[in-house]
């Protein structure tokens, strides 16, 4: 007698895992309809800076937190950097170097860098500022998610947190901080690098020549 082994339940897609909803201009919409807007920010090499300028340094920033009225999450992410590409650029370039004394230079620079990715790891540090939305913003409407309109979410979501970026920018101006606000093409990349670590800084094409694609079952 034939027995029929059981099939296994479909196993969900990784987009049930993946808790964005939209990213709609600046705006990185979630699947419990809250909401948040992402800020860049440049590093400063604190230790070149003399002993004053550090201590400015801090108390600037020190009052630029205090200064904060609304909610802000400081996201610091950190990967290893990968300079293969970096190198064999430097091979093609001492390749192509008709001086024998660059050649050497270039060949001396490129073990260097070899010694040092061996010996210490090579960091690669972003900073980010996130400004969030929640639904509950929204009053009445925003307690029962159920019959929201993704739109008009956006729509919200922007009133309010437009006015908290401006003034973010500004206040990271002051200190001397370079600010930049994430676009869709940026905010895509950022989450499809973070989705996905073995393609670590790849860049995509531009997102509206992408289609969607809707995985089902059966």
């Amino acid at each position: 007698m034939n027995i029929q082994k059981p099939t296994s339940p479909v196993k969900a897609s990784t987009q049930v895992f993946v808790e964005i909803e939209d990213v709609k201009d600046d705006v990185v919409l979630l699947k419990d309809f809250s909401a948040a807007l992402v800020i860049e920010v440049g590093a400063v090499n604190f230790w070149l800076l003399s002993q004053e300028e550090q201590t400015s340094t801090i108390y600037a920033y020190a009052g630029f937190l205090n200064s904060l009225s609304f909610p802000t999450q400081i996201l610091i992410l950190s990967k290893k950097m990968d300079i293969s590409s970096y190198l064999e650029y430097l091979e093609e370039r001492i390749k192509k170097q008709g001086a024998e004394l660059m050649k050497n230079r270039l060949r001396s620079y490129q073990e260097f860098i070899k010694t040092i990715v061996k010996k210490n790891s090579v960091l690669e540090k972003r900073f980010f500022f996130v400004i969030p939305f929640s639904p509950l913003e929204m009053g009445v409407s925003g307690v029962n998610t159920q019959g929201l309109n993704k739109e008009y979410v956006i729509s919200r979501a922007k009133t309010s947190l437009y006015p908290k970026r401006d003034h973010l920018m500004r206040l990271l101006s002051k200190i001397g901080l370079r600010a930049t606000i994430l676009q869709k093409q940026e905010l895509v990349e950022l989450f499809y690098n973070l989705y996905n670590p073995s393609q670590t800084g790849r860049r995509l094409a531009p997102i509206d020549s992408y289609t969607d694609v809707i995985l089902t079952s059966g």
